[in-house]
């Protein structure tokens, strides 16, 4: 049997990529050596496929976009935790029992007034931020 050109343009795009099996490269390694002007331009797209992409992105871009990440994230969990801590401790209670019946409830800030103030503003900074941080760009 006898490989035709086509045959082996068809073989061509697996044979550059360097997945081809060796009988198969052997087959086209042989059949460029008689056929000089495929060879020439399986030659030429070899060139170009072992160029540089221009717009390739430099790796260390990639390792400061993926670290900038993951502190974006690291600071939306630690602003998510504290949300939550602050707003548990707004709402922080003293109950007293006595004979099996609850006899006081009372919230801790009751005592201070300031300080409810001040964990109800942590509170919602901590939330704005998050849900800053947590939109999409």
């Amino acid at each position: 049997m006898t490989v035709t050109r086509d045959v082996i343009l068809d073989l061509l795009p697996a044979y550059l990529a360097g997945d081809a099996h060796p009988a198969t490269r052997a087959l086209v390694d042989e059949f460029l050596r008689g056929d000089a002007d495929l060879a020439r331009e399986v030659a030429e797209q070899r060139e170009r496929l072992l160029e540089p992409i221009a717009g390739a992105p430099d790796i260390g871009v990639e390792l400061r976009s993926l670290a900038r990440t993951r502190r974006r994230l690291s600071l939306q969990r630690w602003l998510f935790a504290f949300g939550w801590f602050f707003l548990a401790c707004t709402f922080s209670s003293r109950i007293s029992f006595a004979h099996g019946r609850i006899t006081e409830f009372r919230l801790l800030a009751q005592d201070a007034p300031l300080l409810l103030v001040m964990w109800l503003g942590l509170s919602a900074g901590c939330w704005i931020a998050y849900w800053a941080i947590r939109r999409p760009r």
